[in-house]
């Protein structure tokens, strides 16, 4: 893939840095040139453990330029699943940051520890002589939940990316004007649809800052501000964003991209950018199908449109089958999972079996009808609750369980294995050590037994509804203590649906996430008449914290308010 070199066009902007293309291509090829003196090159695979920054693009670019590919890997994910990662995966180097370096596992591989710049200490000059381009290169290999109970990695090739890029710029006319957003986690096969088009072409490419990454107006306002063209938004995000007033004068955005979720609602009349639906799992490359989702009030969910340039869509008894140039090598080290998945079509030729349920609308458009297994989407990650129930067995006292989604909470039903008193919290321990936040069930439910149909399989239609007296609870309750903390512990039950939240109960633990973070936050700055930010959730994630954090920043409007607006406020 080519990048362009130019010396006055910025690549990569976040809030304080702004790298341009030739500083890119420098910082890049000095750690090429480190990564080759190691012995990365093509088919070697280097994880990349660091946050949405500079020093990821670098690296990214980097990795292309010695010839490997590439693995994100979360640098908050259990230190024992990130293991897992690296040694299914093989990766003997893995770069990280000054602060994610402390974070990786001890193991058989060699880091390379970038400052916030890009920068690498002793890095050799730029390697003169790069691996010679192929595009049936490995680029990347980005886990996903396995149906086995374990993580399997999708390996992606540059002709796949370059398909994906050839798409994009056409569908959207991507050009070096355009400024661009990296909102997704690195982990998120969106990211790679985030970066890749655009640094492809010589666009801009915005650092979404995790300050305003999930308030809606704070974010509108930035892209306004940074004069953002094109956007990628996860679904329960982007409907949040349709609901605001948009200065049509001022804002530059044309396209805002969504996808991950079922999209249930189409933007109102008057925006001044198109909304765009997109389809597409990790094994086709990001995106398979999209289309304009026009406004109006019509009946039934909106599609997901059509296939993009270079794919084949096929629906075969109701399931959906994808072919084409954005069809992934397949699951690496899984040579059996992958004859399973990737068939061949004596026509279109190699497809990848989705396990979705499609139907083709009289206008051509696609319709998502959910899933044909056991699969869960959530938010845009996909887990198998087979790696839930797997996790749940290592605890003894487990003697069989089972994982569904109702709404948008996953709940576990738990056959205890004795008489034994289950713990909520120690349930909860036992699953933060080899699972990420995403898959961490919201509730646990007690059940004497699971049922079973004829043919063998979990039926869910036997499984209660969580209660207050089936739901595993600690003893251990502590009651909020004052007004203020009870007004706190209303907003977070009404928002995750719970029927009791004590005063040093986490949120992350009884099942909240950023976006419900970001709602809470939006709550209680409305009803506190206070300003704070998604940070405060993350750093004082209980009632109690939470109600402190509140306090203060009462206190503090109030010596500059006068006597009759203090008492308002503080009544």
């Amino acid at each position: 893939m080519n990048i362009p070199t130019s010396a006055s066009t910025f690549a990569v902007i976040d809030e304080s840095r702004k790298l341009t293309y030739l500083e890119l291509h420098d910082r890049a090829g000095r750690l090429a040139a480190r990564l080759h003196a190691l012995g990365a090159g093509p088919e070697a695979l280097v994880g990349l453990c660091l946050p949405r920054s500079i020093p990821l693009v670098v690296s990214a670019v980097g990795v292309m330029k010695s010839g490997a590919a590439y693995m994100p890997l979360d640098p908050y994910l259990p230190s024992e699943r990130m293991a897992a990662l690296l040694a299914d995966s093989g990766a003997r180097i893995v770069v990280a940051s000054e602060a994610t370096a402390a974070l990786l596992p001890k193991g058989d591989w060699q880091v390379i520890t970038l400052n916030s710049e890009g920068h690498g200490a002793d890095f050799p000059a730029a390697l003169e002589a790069a691996p010679a381009f192929s595009t049936d290169r490995l680029a990347y290999v980005i886990y996903t939940s396995g149906s086995t109970g374990a993580p399997k990695g999708v390996e992606v090739t540059w002709a796949n990316i370059e398909h994906l890029n050839r798409w994009h710029h056409r569908a959207f006319a991507i050009g070096e004007t355009d400024h661009g957003t990296l909102f997704a986690s690195p982990g998120f096969d969106a990211s790679v649809w985030e970066m890749w088009p655009y640094l492809a072409v010589g666009a801009t490419l915005h650092i979404t800052p995790d300050s305003i990454r999930t308030t809606p107006a704070a974010l509108r306002d930035w892209m306004v501000k940074e004069k953002i063209t094109i956007s990628f938004l996860p679904t329960a995000l982007a409907e949040r964003m349709l609901d605001l007033k948009w200065p049509n004068q001022q804002t530059s955005l044309h396209f805002l991209l969504t996808g991950a979720d079922t999209l249930r609602r189409r933007p109102p009349a008057g925006l001044p950018f198109q909304l765009i639906n997109n389809y597409g799992p990790t094994e086709c490359t990001v995106v398979a199908t999209s289309g304009i989702v026009e406004p109006g009030l019509e009946d039934g969910l909106p599609s997901i449109g059509r296939a993009i340039d270079g794919a084949d869509i096929v629906i075969r008894d109701g399931e959906l089958y994808i072919g084409g140039t954005g069809v992934a090598r397949g699951y690496r080290n899984h040579p059996a999972l992958t004859a399973e998945r990737f068939i061949v079509d004596a026509v279109l030729g190699r497809m990848y079996r989705t396990g979705d349920l499609a139907e083709t609308l009289p206008n051509g458009e696609i319709a998502f009808l959910g899933r044909a297994d056991d699969q869960i989407k959530i938010r845009g990650f996909r887990i198998e609750p087979n790696e839930i129930v797997r996790g749940l067995a290592r605890n003894p006292l487990v003697r069989e369980s089972a994982v569904v989604l109702r709404g948008e909470r996953l709940v576990a039903y738990i056959v205890p294995n004795s008489a034994t008193e289950l713990s909520e919290r120690g349930l909860q321990e036992g699953l933060r050590k080899i699972l990420p936040d995403y898959m961490m069930p919201s509730v646990f439910v007690m059940v004497d037994s699971l049922a079973y149909t004829d043919n063998g399989k979990l039926d869910r239609k036997a499984l209660p509804e969580p209660t207050p007296a089936n739901i595993v609870r600690d003893d251990e309750f502590e009651a909020p203590s004052n007004a203020l903390e009870e007004q706190v512990a209303t907003t977070v039950c009404e928002l995750l649906r719970l029927d009791r939240v004590g005063a040093s109960d986490n949120f992350f633990l009884l099942g909240g996430h950023s976006l419900f973070g970001a709602q809470l936050v939006d709550r209680i700055n409305r009803d506190f008449e206070v300003e704070l930010t998604l940070r405060s959730v993350f750093d004082y994630p209980t009632v109690a914290g939470l109600s402190s954090e509140i306090e203060e920043a009462i206190l503090s409007r109030v010596e500059s308010m006068s006597e009759e607006e203090a008492q308002r406020l503080l009544s």
